[in-house]
């Protein structure tokens, strides 16, 4: 699954820690999710797309 968190992130001056606290998760987990390596849950997906006012569809999409 691809998404757009490192460049949301980023526009916002968040650091992964800074993120991982706003989520309440460890940013071991952001730095997975960055790079591909880990797919939310999905009541952590939501919790992504409301954090940066975004649907989950503008976040994540499925690679081919």
């Amino acid at each position: 699954m691809n998404n757009c968190i490192q460049e949301l992130r980023t526009q916002r001056n968040w650091s992964q820690a800074d993120l991982a606290a706003r989520l309440d998760v460890s940013r071991q987990t952001i730095n997975a999710l960055e790079r591909g390596r880990y797919d939310p849950s999905l009541p952590l997906a939501f919790k992504i797309a409301r954090l940066f006012n975004l649907t989950i569809e503008e976040i994540f999409s499925v690679s081919d």
